[in-house]
């Protein structure tokens, strides 16, 4: 009898032109929390095709419990008791709760549909994971955190031995991914092995015993998560060392090119003011929820600015909607990249001239697509998006590379005097995140205004001039980059003082 619940050997997959996979191997013990972690592109998702069934290996072998298997279809791996979670939920949003959890495997009596039987156990699951809502509930109403604790409990329900999790803390809080450490605690417990996909060392360092890392489609090596230190696992991970993650360099800011001064909406944020001076990058943190998000996008008019008043180089500017923002070169690179920041099923080349698109037209009403091309082409070689043409579809890269896509379409509009970057680096894996930070610093270098919102306290302390920290929808300190701690920052975050209270 094997020791290992599951074990891959040699695991090759070629798809045309591609090897996606190259003699990769794992294995995991029972009751093991165990981390796969490699850059985006480096195989994972397809490996875990390969143990779901969906695609089928061209060499190597794949053990459950010492016994040879070979799947042929997603059915097989179920039936054998592996599931899989993926980061954004494949399910049913006009269904309820109870008919997502039972979807495929509906309880059934002389082929009538049990719905009360269903619903109770579908509540049994949602308690047992300490859901706050009802099995009954529509899917589509609840939060991203809420549908992976469906999917979960979906999992459950088939008796899944071998639960894979693939980046499911990318879209959640801090506090949700805190209740989902507890819900991986739990299945551990009972008995299950959990394959934890992620880019969070936070993740991994929390949950997994054990870390196996991929790059470039092979496999690198397998550690102990107390036995290996962050530099190693960036060098396993990405292939080199990256000596210096947070490339800041010093310079003097110029002139004040961006200020917010009282600006309030009802319920959002009260009194927030803030500036920035050009070749200055300004970080704007605090918990998710403080009202971040919610400020720069009043300001930059995508919602209504109630109150307050927005100085651009010293002038006061009239804000009423996004064309104003874009026109008066303040631009916002939004948190949700593949919803409010690209147009995934379009090529790169016309994502990064959708602003500006109006100089290629020519005078018989035309647009001057090579010229067009040409101008994509530059920018994106100028962020070193990793594409092989213009033509690639957004949806094809990687979020690294989409990150730079937004950036490089912020940089075609060449009146950009601010750049407010909300999120930059979420999702994105440890290698991309060093060359979004060199992007960063080359931007300050050239003198444009930086706004960088963000969760990541590293990110903040390592990249900011100056930071700003938001709690309860308003500014609550205002730190230089030699006086700021993380302990400083957190404390500032959850500050209840009466003040802050109240928007």
């Amino acid at each position: 009898m094997s020791e290992y619940v599951l074990e891959l050997k040699g695991i090759t997959k070629i798809f045309p032109g591609v090897k996606a996979l190259n003699k990769v191997h794992f294995q995991l013990l029972p009751g093991e929390v165990h981390a796969l972690m490699g850059e985006n592109g480096a195989g994972k998702s397809t490996f875990i095709k390969v143990i779901t069934g969906v695609h089928k290996a061209e060499e190597g072998e794949m053990f459950l419990n010492g016994e040879k298997v070979d799947f042929k279809g997603p059915k097989d791996a179920a039936a054998a008791g592996i599931a899989a979670v993926y980061q954004h939920p494949t399910s049913y949003p006009d269904l309820t709760v109870t008919e997502n959890i039972f979807m495929n495997h509906e309880i059934k009596k002389k082929g009538v549909l049990q719905w009360k039987e269903m619903n109770k156990k579908a509540q049994e699951y949602l308690d047992e994971l300490d859901a706050g809502f009802k099995s009954t509930a529509e899917m589509g109403t609840l939060s991203v955190a809420e549908q992976q604790m469906v999917e979960i409990a979906k999992a459950v329900s088939t008796n899944a031995q071998i639960i894979i999790l693939d980046e499911p803390t990318a879209a959640l809080t801090a506090n949700e991914s805190q209740k989902l450490y507890t819900i991986v605690d739990k299945l551990r417990d009972d008995g299950k092995s959990i394959i934890f996909i992620s880019h969070r060392f936070e993740d991994m360092y929390r949950l997994a015993t054990r870390v196996t890392v991929f790059r470039d489609s092979q496999y690198i090596g397998t550690y102990d998560v107390d036995k290996i230190t962050n530099a190693d696992l960036i060098k396993a991970m990405v292939g080199r060392e990256i000596s210096d993650m947070y490339p800041k360099t010093e310079i003097t800011p110029g002139e004040e090119v961006f200020r917010i001064e009282k600006a309030s909406r009802t319920g959002y944020f009260k009194d927030v003011s803030l500036s920035v001076k050009a070749g200055e990058i300004v970080g704007l943190t605090g918990l998710v929820g403080a009202g971040r998000t919610e400020v720069m996008e009043a300001v930059c008019g995508i919602t209504k600015l109630e109150e307050g008043k927005v100085f651009l180089q010293g002038k006061e500017v009239n804000i009423k909607n996004p064309t104003d923002s874009r026109d008066l070169g303040i631009v916002l690179l939004p948190e949700d990249r593949q919803k409010t920041g690209l147009i995934l099923s379009w090529g790169l080349g016309r994502n990064v001239t959708l602003p500006i698109l109006k100089k290629f037209i020519k005078k018989n009403g035309f647009i001057d697509e090579k010229a067009e091309r040409e101008t994509a082409k530059k920018f994106l070689e100028d962020v070193d998006t990793k594409a092989i043409s213009v033509f690639d579809l957004g949806s094809s890269l990687s979020g690294g590379n989409q990150q730079k896509v937004v950036v490089a379409k912020a940089l075609a509009q060449d009146q950009m005097k601010v750049v407010i970057m909300d999120e930059p680096t979420k999702g994105v894996d440890v290698g991309a995140k060093a060359e979004i930070y060199a992007i960063m610093d080359d931007l300050a270098k050239q003198g444009y205004g930086i706004i960088m919102i963000s969760s990541e306290m590293p990110e903040i302390l390592g990249m900011a001039d100056r930071i700003y920290v938001m709690c309860n929808g308003r500014i609550t300190g205002e730190l230089n980059r030699n006086e700021a701690t993380q302990e400083v920052i957190l404390e500032l975050s959850m500050e209840k003082s009466d003040k802050g209270a109240e928007v």
